[in-house]
């Protein structure tokens, strides 16, 4: 969730998830009251929150130390993957997905699992002078 939050910080548009309106870490700290995107008495229940007002009190710690680490590049994990958790999850998401999840695999181990697509080459089909685009590759009109 605080990587998701941290998308703008990574690109360099903002220097804090709050200075992006449109961004979960502001619908967690000045919830709607009106056009509400988010389930908060659900996500204070995944969490094992007490209350919102601690939910919003630690998700607003998880950014600070998230945003203070210095590792604020992009994680393969979360940004190539259909779903990041425990390997049953995985294979549950896997089987909704249903004829879509062909060719998807549950990788990793030690409790960090992701669904995602193998791995593979672009260009791995094409001969080696086709693959960049240089003078060879070139044409150019008489005008």
């Amino acid at each position: 969730m605080v990587y998701i939050d941290a998308n703008m910080v990574r690109a360099g548009v903002v220097n804090h998830p709050s200075m992006w309106l449109f961004c979960g870490y502001n619908e967690i700290q000045h919830p709607r009251k009106r056009n509400v995107l988010i389930d908060y008495e659900l996500l204070v229940g995944l969490f094992g929150n007490g209350s919102y007002d601690q939910l919003r009190s630690s998700h607003k710690d998880w950014v600070k130390e998230y945003l203070g680490n210095g590792a604020k590049e992009r994680q393969d994990q979360w940004t190539s993957s259909i779903a990041v958790g425990s390997k049953s999850f995985g294979q549950t998401i896997k089987e909704r997905f249903g004829f879509k999840a062909i060719g998807r695999d549950i990788q990793g181990g030690d409790g960090a699992y992701q669904l995602r697509e193998s791995a593979a080459l672009y260009g791995a089909h094409f001969k080696a002078e086709k693959r960049v685009i240089g003078p060879e590759n070139t044409y150019f009109w008489d005008l």
